[in-house]
């Protein structure tokens, strides 16, 4: 997994002030895509232990934010990866996790690494980037097609639950 860019506070990428970790590799190629360079997959630098305790120590160290902000290119291009990342933040940080993908909340259930994600964050901005639905006035997304999906509900809890391996396949 490949780091492009953090930022340590920034109120664009969710809501409240977040520290936003954006992640290369995608390969949806969607027509207008506002951060075509994190399309490539060899993009940024290998985001490895020691740059992720960096960033864990630089969270940690912030009381005034309100979440993490996993965005890209695609933070579900590598879910085995993905999985990790978000499991290793989840447990060190305790903050809420809002993740951006060009899937769909049902193409990610078909996935199992990105299921075992879903079980790990809080909210969800799901969809392709489609041009002509761009929509300037929505709130964290490019396009009307795309959802924010808040995965703590109950709802959301029992249909991912539902396609989770059994625990001892974790």
């Amino acid at each position: 997994m490949r780091l492009l860019n953090r930022y340590r506070e920034t109120i664009a990428d969710g809501p409240g002030l977040r520290y936003s970790i954006y992640l290369s590799g995608c390969s949806h190629n969607c027509f207008g895509c506002h951060n075509q360079e994190s399309q490539n997959p060899n993009a940024g630098i290998e985001l490895d232990d020691v740059i992720l305790d960096d960033i864990i120590r630089e969270i940690n160290a912030n009381p005034l934010l309100d979440g993490i902000t996993l965005s890209g290119g695609d933070p579900f291009f590598s879910p085995k990866e993905l999985f990790f990342l978000v499991k290793n933040l989840k447990e060190k940080t305790h903050l809420p996790i809002l993740c951006y993908t060009g899937y769909t909340f049902e193409e990610l259930l078909e996935i199992e690494y990105a299921v075992k994600v879903l079980s790990l964050i809080d909210t969800l901005i799901d969809g392709r980037f489609v041009e002509s639905l761009y929509d300037p006035s929505l709130a964290f997304r490019g396009s009307s097609n795309q959802r924010i999906i808040n995965i703590r509900q109950e709802k959301y809890q029992l249909i991912v639950g539902k396609h989770l391996p059994l625990p001892e396949d974790n």
